[in-house]
């Protein structure tokens, strides 16, 4: 028997004439992991979720929803946790389950205390359940001007590369305009091939330099058709900028195009975005930070490159009102509820408001009431089966759909019953 909220009841009130909420739709608890930071899945048929948690763990929920004791992957001693700092990203190799392998991107303990660090690990071949910490390999290390502003996010795309997304370097305003510079690695949306190994392809970068182009090891390369690959200005790993610090993002497990939550300067005038790249692009898009912020210029865009490249519009904008304060982005929905088939989940990290958007020709959307999924949320994800998971505080929430009232409990601890 699950346990399901009783708002969930109240998922079917809007408060606007915009996308419908489906009135079948609910939450249902799965479990609690201190500090966790959202759930990925390693597409290896196993049912199995993997959730990473900010201080350096890795755990798995198992097909039953059972979570497994022991860490899939413990690196505590590596990473610097607290604020925006930790382990922040989790993506498995599209063959993980021949190769075993996946990757992992955290802020760095002792030397070069707080630089963004990508690497890869391997299953152990023994135990699918437990990673082999000794195969841990660097594949790059980005200098990181301030301690906010991380990023961490880390997906496979539909091409097979590694995208890695990059916030501005911190403080506030990016103050070393490092959205809009090419040759530097922040504020950035960046695309490897792990697949191949090369020289590095930045070896004009000084390595003292502070925030530049990647530090590189050579365990990966660039792919040929990066959009900025012949600019001798620019690190060749970016596929597109203009961003202030992208923190959860995902790609449509359908169709591969790419939602990415920005997070918003703070103050009355901020604005949190949803940017859109369609799996078609060629990449270069120019998300408009620090030239402006959603529509508008941003220090009266004093700081907007010259010349001004084209700047993609946001497909879905919030201000700072009613407590919201953080966007989260989430995951188109390719699961099995029918009632909600592509429609785009994201959040509010401080408000705890969701709202669920579909292209009805123009992006419409509607606040989700009743969800279930109490206090902050700061991730969401996604399993094999396209089930999108909601991470709002400690817990972890399946969304769900079509459920009988006979199997719901109330938080009271007494089943409704169906006569």
């Amino acid at each position: 028997m699950k346990k399901i909220f009783n708002t969930l009841l109240l998922s079917s009130i809007c408060f606007s004439a915009q996308a419908d909420i489906p009135s079948d739709i609910g939450t249902e608890f799965i479990v609690s992991i201190s500090s966790n930071l959202g759930v990925r899945h390693a597409n290896d048929q196993t049912g199995r979720k993997f959730v990473l948690a900010q201080g350096g763990t890795i755990r798995i929920i198992d097909e039953q929803d059972n979570l497994i004791a022991t860490p899939f992957l413990d690196i505590t001693s590596k990473v610097a946790s607290g604020g925006e700092r930790g382990l922040l990203g989790l993506a498995f190799h599209p063959d993980f389950a021949n190769n075993g392998y996946f990757f992992v991107n955290y802020t760095k303990a002792n030397t070069n205390f707080g630089d963004t660090i990508i690497e890869r690990y391997q299953a152990s071949k023994k135990d699918p359940n437990v990673a082999e910490p000794s195969t841990a390999t660097l594949l790059m290390r980005i200098e990181q001007d301030f301690s906010n502003h991380n990023g961490g996010n880390i997906e496979f795309g539909p091409d097979g590369y590694l995208y890695i997304g990059m916030g501005d370097g911190g403080s506030g305003g990016d103050p070393n305009g490092r959205a809009q510079d090419l040759n530097s690695a922040l504020g950035k949306m960046l695309r490897i091939d792990v697949d191949t190994n090369s020289p590095p392809t930045n070896p004009g970068t000084d390595p003292n330099s502070g925030a530049q182009c990647p530090q590189e090891t050579g365990n990966y390369s660039v792919p040929a058709d990066n959009p900025f690959i012949a600019n001798p200005n620019a690190c060749k790993e970016i596929w597109a900028y203009g961003l202030r610090n992208p923190w959860r993002w995902s790609f449509d497990k359908d169709n591969g195009d790419l939602y990415i939550g920005d997070v918003g300067q703070s103050g009355s005038s901020a604005r949190e975005e949803i940017n859109f790249q369609a799996a078609a692009s060629a990449g270069g898009e120019h998300y408009g930070w620090n030239c402006r912020e959603g529509l508008g210029p941003y220090n009266g865009g004093s700081t907007c490159l010259n010349p001004l490249p084209t700047m993609q519009d946001p497909i879905l904008l919030k201000d700072h009102n009613n407590g919201r304060c953080s966007v989260t982005g989430g995951y188109n929905y390719r699961g099995p509820v029918t009632s909600i088939q592509n429609r785009y989940f994201y959040a509010d990290y401080c408000s705890g408001q969701i709202w669920i958007a579909e292209n009805d020709g123009s992006w419409v959307e509607d606040e989700w009431i009743g969800h279930g999924a109490s206090g902050n949320i700061k991730s969401f994800g996604e399993d094999e089966a396209g089930n999108i998971y909601i991470t709002s505080g400690n817990n972890i929430y399946r969304i769900t759909g079509d459920i009988p009232v006979s199997d719901i409990i109330f938080e009271d601890g007494f089943e409704q019953n169906n006569p």
